[in-house]
């Protein structure tokens, strides 16, 4: 096979991976969620924005140090052993497909503001979603190559929302017709931050992307570590800028109150044509990150089962090297999680996975962490790295942390199914 097919991300499109997993549905719910906590959201950005360079920089460093290992789950089951790194990759996945069901519903609400009929009921709403959830499954299952230029693609497009809410906020500034809240106290902001961290960390999730796919990635000890802080770096500051921007700008009480704030943002002043447009292009943001999404959710078991963590049957592949089971199985999960919010009754649950799935996320930062520091490699970041994500389980509760240690016990069998030696080590 022709080490293009296999490893078919440069650094533009590992990039493109990076950017497009995190700008999704989050970052266009996010004002609303921080409007009541004024500047200290934007003050929330930053330690958030902070510590999630701080674990990609780690995962980079990670990478350039373990150059063979299939991605980020393999490093942490190679630094911190096998029955370690099966419990994290587990719980890892389950937070992936979790979070694609939590993103196709996204994706159709945004495109219900366009096209009403798609959400019309609970029942059209969650169709539409499954019907985006496996229009993207087939894609990846045409191999890695055609989803990254999918991405690649969805990327450029879905930044305009974001460039246009820039451009008013600036025009707004030159003009002087900016009137800013005052500044919280120093209390205020203590009392505030944990909780405004915990919100801020969600759309952030995905700057681990580049690391996770490190076996699509090509030169990968160089490409992972430029991708992954490149990405992050640019999507942080775009979150930074039109958030506060959003928040600051209009009342918080409206803000609070929208369930589309960036088409309202856009709406008061370009017109109720530029808030549709802006709507279409937060649908096409939440149809590229569930892209990428779909993608790291195949990868991670497959890399996991290469690595000996866990049993061969998730790393078959098809000719183009898709695993196509493992594709399969979690878009089903993710199917039967949008089945189940198609009830009304159901709607909190949802919103309870949504949360579950961040906070699973975070055992794959933590562990990371731990094992840089157990190799003594890129100490002050992981340090820091590690004390961010224990702040960030303390932000997001017991209840989700809990549930997510439970989940991730779920894959106590399959260690004892696993291969006795890695795939790569198995004689042909």
């Amino acid at each position: 096979m022709d080490t293009s097919d296999k490893r078919p991300f440069g650094f533009w499109t590992a990039t493109a991976l990076v950017v497009g997993g995190m700008i999704g549905s989050g970052i266009f719910m996010m004002p609303a969620a921080l409007a009541p906590f004024g500047w200290t959201g934007s003050l929330a950005w930053i330690v958030s924005i902070a510590g999630a360079l701080a674990i990609a920089y780690t995962i980079g460093r990670m990478a350039q140090a373990m150059p063979e290992a299939t991605g980020a789950v393999a490093i942490t089951g190679a630094a911190l052993g096998e029955f370690p790194g099966v419990l994290v990759g587990w719980s890892y996945w389950v937070s992936v497909w979790c979070a694609n069901a939590a993103i196709a519903t996204a994706a159709a609400s945004y495109l219900a503001a366009i096209f009403p009929p798609l959400n019309a009921t609970p029942w059209s709403g969650a169709l539409t979603s499954i019907a985006l959830l496996w229009l993207l499954t087939l894609l990846n299952l045409a191999g890695a190559r055609a989803a990254g230029r999918f991405q690649v693609v969805t990327t450029i497009l879905k930044l305009a929302p974001l460039i246009a809410v820039i451009v008013i906020a600036v025009s707004l500034g030159v003009g002087g017709d900016v009137h800013l809240p005052a500044l919280p106290t120093g209390h205020a902001v203590i009392v505030s931050m944990a909780t405004a961290v915990t919100l801020t960390l969600f759309p952030l999730v995905g700057f681990e992307s580049a690391g996770v796919a490190a076996e699509r990635v090509r030169n990968p000890a160089r490409n992972i570590m430029r991708a992954s802080m490149a990405g992050t770096a640019v999507t942080g500051l775009l979150y930074i800028l039109v958030c506060s921007a959003i928040v600051l700008i209009l009342s918080a009480d409206t803000v609070a109150k929208s369930s589309a704030p960036f088409a309202l943002f856009v709406g008061q002043f370009w017109g109720s044509g530029a808030s549709l447009l802006v709507a279409l292009f937060a649908a096409i943001a939440a149809i590229g990150a569930l892209n990428g999404w779909v993608l790291i959710q195949g990868e991670v078991p497959l890399g996991m089962a290469r690595a000996g963590l866990l049993p061969a049957w998730f790393a078959r592949v098809s000719r183009r090297d898709v695993p196509i089971r493992v594709l399969v199985v979690s878009s089903a999960l993710a199917t039967a999680l949008i089945l189940c919010t198609a009830s009304p009754t159901l709607g909190g649950v949802f919103q309870f996975m949504a949360i579950l799935a961040s906070c699973a996320t975070l055992w794959l930062y933590f562990a990371v962490c731990v094992a840089a520091l157990v190799r003594r490699i890129a100490v002050p970041a992981a340090a820091i790295g590690l004390a961010f994500s224990l702040f960030a389980f303390w932000g997001a509760g017991w209840e989700a942390a809990g549930l997510s240690v439970v989940l991730m016990l779920t894959a106590v069998p399959l260690y004892f199914l696993r291969p006795k030696t890695s795939l790569a080590e198995q004689p042909a």
